[in-house]
């Protein structure tokens, strides 16, 4: 689970949504919203702007332009605070910067600053409530001096990229001042500062201080560096090994008692920070992690307390090292439905397993309610199974609580958050239930949108696992309890769990199956207009959390342009709203929107100029040619193929030859990159279709058509060849991409968009190699369990890639099963079909990972003679016979 989702669910209960929209806690007034440093009036001479979760205050001269001067990058200072002391900081900074002309900002409102400093926060925004701008090292000096002397010694969390002046709460590090972007090595847009050379390059903000290679510190600053260096950990009798986790709030570490060899943890928790629900920092938590494992001594079901000690203001926990592994990793090597036809004899033995798995954490449960301890965070990540596979013991006691106090739940996982009517003891009884499910089908984070959602799940993993009834009506009942749907679930005409859900907004009505065509897209339709905001200018419809830092929610993956794409494939009436959204957005991009196909102006000019909108397709595409887009990464989604295929499409579109020339630039660019990497190998790195060098293939596949060279074609299998090379067998014998540490079959990241693109090569050269490949990823597929729905990493991306591929033993039940299986995640909006997107903690309507992907994929393979496609990627000509199989199902 990706953590930095949890934040993105604060302030809209059915999207992911940007923090700082977030209103003022319930039952406070308007005015009480924001800081009274921030209700003050704008001085004279000052603009007043809002910028994320910032309020900057700008000297400007007589026409409100800025003032002449301020530099474009250099040393900033932020202030730290804590939410008792941040209102009489941001006064103090105000009353020191107004009258000396300096611009700042800073964070205006309480829950901001909460946002800023909770314990999954970006760590590197973590403590930044103010940022001051001094035009030069000397009035850095002066402001680091005068500002001490008001503000200096304050609580406040620690900077984790600056360089602490004195005690703090004032920092110090060299970066950009304005807005200015360049690509990293990546081929991603980055903040950007300017080397001495005039040439743009990343503004690193790593959580640890450093400066560019060719800044000088000041000497004023180098006595703090060398306090800073002073703090160690090398007098302690333990030794740390690794690193199991960062958050804001501190790491985690594997260590050893150097006293006598044994394997410890250590637990770091830092002041002011890693804020909880309830405000309590990380030390706060630490501590009463510390008082819940002296009360569970002795029981076995926890880990031992073994120390508690202070390395400068940071706290750490020395617990007992458990043995075992948590119960999340069993999943992936035993889980009978990840392989394409589950073996009736590894179902029955994995139920047997499940099941005594789920009766020791509940009698570990017991066991520590007996002691008067609430868990609180109870979940498939803090549950360490035994070598013996019989026993458990619970870690991550930093939420526990006092059974005696009844509290509500501070800290959780999405797919175990207990609902704010449980408090004490019941807190640990609804993760329990959620436990029943998530063990056989581990999709409960759909709970976090709606609960009733639980009886639809309990009547999957009855009909594929032998379950006993009792085990999961008990489950529905307890998570369900108090929303009026508890109980048994109902059983629907076609088999499965009916999915009697109230809708969001609007009265019980029943959804369409996914397999319900053309009803499931009208409904899907509805879902995505019924969700537009064309009010507001950061997005049009809601989706992933990277639309609010990619450029304005424009593009292909999140954004408007992949919305409407697939609302235009898969027939539905046009959106002349949305279009004109786009439109509008488009006439001078937002700073910083990236040049690439699926992350920005090359797919927003692909689907305008789809729509008839070639004025404005032409313009995107020279404001992208004016740009220094050679120097892209060379993948699909935001690389060089994905550049080059939208130019060599607008040259056969429009007639410009040299759209043409440019493409075939981009493509020369990426075959000496591929002649590189062959001649020297670096090891493992991405593959797949929008990363990897598959989408290069694509590109010289494309290019190969339109001219008949035999070398395009070689270069395109070159690629596959690399991409493949990074692939393995799974226990299933699939063929997935290999990350090192999990494999990947989805189609973006993962082998079966390398298998899409291996359909199109051999469709114009036979291979045997590679036919044994493509077969190896045709069972990557058919697997019977997928963790998210979404097109690019999920259910719905083998639904495409199944009513698409000319794969001989691909089969219409292969495609029947993976429709009826995309209804696990379907949730209602406003009475209409819709989808949950990346980590389904909220539903999504993009292209990448929510309804408009799913539309699209359900399109490719039921839209009849004329399905659905993706950019660049059109039907291959499988079987009709297949597509109606399909229908019919």
């Amino acid at each position: 689970m990706e953590k930095r989702y949890e934040v993105y669910c604060l302030a809209d209960r059915h999207f992911y949504e940007i923090p700082d929209r977030l209103s003022a806690p319930a039952g406070t007034g308007a005015g009480t919203a924001l800081f009274e440093t921030a209700r003050r009036p704008v001085p004279d001479g000052w603009k007043s702007t809002r910028s994320g979760d910032w309020l900057q205050l700008t000297p400007v001269d007589a026409t409100g332009a800025p003032r002449p001067g301020q530099p474009a990058q250099g040393w900033k200072i932020h202030v730290s605070a804590t939410a008792e002391s941040a209102d009489k900081t941001a006064a103090a900074v105000w009353d020191y910067c107004v009258p000396r002309g300096i611009p700042f900002k800073f964070v205006p409102a309480p829950h901001l600053l909460h946002l800023r400093n909770s314990k999954y926060a970006a760590r590197d925004a973590s403590g930044k409530f103010v940022t001051v701008y001094p035009a030069d090292e000397d009035q850095l000096h002066t402001v680091l001096t005068e500002l001490h002397e008001t503000v200096g010694g304050a609580p406040g969390p620690y900077v984790l990229t600056d360089l602490r002046w004195h005690e703090g709460p004032l920092y110090v590090r060299y970066g950009a001042f304005a807005r200015r972007y360049c690509t990293d090595a990546h081929g991603a847009l980055v903040p950007a500062v300017e080397d001495p050379d005039g040439t743009l390059v990343p503004d690193l903000r790593n959580p640890a201080f450093q400066t560019p290679a060719w800044v000088r510190l000041p000497a004023f600053l180098e006595p703090h560096l060398a306090a800073r260096n002073a703090t160690t950990v090398g007098e302690l009798p333990y030794s740390i090994e690794k690193a199991l986790h960062f958050s804001n709030g501190g790491g985690v570490y594997r260590g050893t008692d150097t006293r006598d060899g044994s394997a410890v943890v250590l637990k770091e928790g830092r002041p002011h920070a890693g804020l909880a629900a309830d405000g309590a920092d990380a030390i706060a938590r630490l501590e009463r992690e510390r008082d819940a494992l002296e009360k569970l001594a002795g029981l076995g079901v926890a880990p031992g307390f073994r120390d508690w000690f202070a390395v400068g203001d940071h706290r750490f926990l020395v617990m007992d090292f458990v043995e075992g592994r948590p119960l999340n990793s069993f999943f992936a090597e035993r889980h009978p439905l990840l392989a394409p036809d589950a073996d009736p004899g590894a179902v029955a033995d994995y139920t047997a397993w499940a099941l005594r798995i789920h009766r020791a954490v509940e009698d570990a449960v017991e066991r520590v309610h007996a002691r008067g301890v609430v868990f609180n965070d109870l979940h498939m990540f803090n549950i360490m199974v035994a070598p013996d596979e019989r026993s458990v013991t619970l870690i991550d006691f930093e939420a526990a609580a006092p059974a005696s106090e009844s509290g509500r739940q501070v800290v959780a996982h999405p797919g175990f958050v207990a609902p704010p009517d449980r408090t004490g003891t019941d807190v640990d009884r609804y993760a329990l239930a959620c436990l029943r499910l998530a063990l056989f089908l581990p999709v409960t984070t759909l709970l976090a949108v709606d609960r009733s959602k639980a009886a639809h799940l309990a009547g999957v993993i009855a009909e594929r696992f032998p379950v006993p009834r009792e085990f999961l009506d008990e489950a529905v009942t307890e998570i369900t309890r108090d929303t009026g749907t508890s109980g048994r679930p109902a059983r629907a005409a076609g088999g499965t769990a009916a999915r009697g859900t109230p809708p969001a907004g609007g009265g019980a009505a029943a959804l369409p199956e996914p397999g319900d065509w053309p009803a499931a897209r009208d409904s899907m339709v509805r879902a995505i207009l019924a969700s537009a905001t064309p009010d507001r200018d950061d997005r049009l419809f809601p989706g992933d959390i990277a639309q609010f830092s990619d450029g304005g929610g424009l593009g292909l993956a999140h954004g408007a342009a992949g919305v409407l794409h697939a609302l235009a494939e898969t027939g539905a009436e046009r959106y002349e709203q949305g279009e004109q959204w786009l439109l509008d957005h488009t006439r001078s991009a937002p700073p910083g929107t990236p040049l690439g196909l699926y992350d920005g102006l090359a797919g927003v000019a692909h689907v305008l100029h789809g729509l008839g909108h070639v004025e404005r397709a032409m313009d995107l595409t020279g404001a992208l040619l004016a740009e220094k887009w050679q120097r892209l990464s060379s993948g699909l989604r935001g690389g060089l193929a994905g550049v080059g295929l939208a130019l060599d499409h607008l040259a056969e579109a429009t007639g410009d030859l040299s759209l043409r020339d440019h493409a075939v630039q981009a493509a020369q660019v990426l075959a000496d990159r591929l002649a590189a990497d062959q001649a020297a190998p670096s090891g493992r790195r991405r593959a797949g279709l929008m990363h990897g060098a598959t989408g290069p293939a694509l590109l010289f596949l494309r290019l190969h058509e339109r001219s008949g060279a035999p070398a395009l074609l070689d270069l395109a299998g070159a690629a596959l060849r690399a991409d493949l090379a990074q692939c393995v067998r799974t226990p299933i014998g699939s063929l997935d991409v290999n990350e090192g540490w999990r494999t990947m079959p989805y189609l973006g990241d993962g082998s079966v968009g390398i298998g899409a693109v291996l359909d199109d090569y051999l469709a114009h050269r036979a291979d045997e190699d590679l036919q044994e490949a493509r077969s190896g990823i045709l069972l990557a597929a058919r697997s019977g369990f997928y963790a998210q729905p979404g097109l690019f990493q999920g259910r719905a991306g083998m639904i495409w890639h199944l009513a698409r591929t000319t794969a001989p033993d691909a089969t219409a039940g292969h495609l029947a099963a993976q429709i009826s299986a995309l209804s696990w995640y379907a949730m209602p909006y406003e009475g209409e079909l819709a989808f949950p997107g990346h980590q389904m903690m909220r539903l999504s309507m993009d292209l990448a990972t929510g309804t408009a992907g799913c539309l699209l994929a359900l399109g490719a393979a039921l839209g009849g003679d004329q399905p659905a496609r993706l950019p660049f990627l059109p039907p291959l000509g499988a079987p009709q016979s297949r597509l109606r199989l399909a229908a019919e199902s």
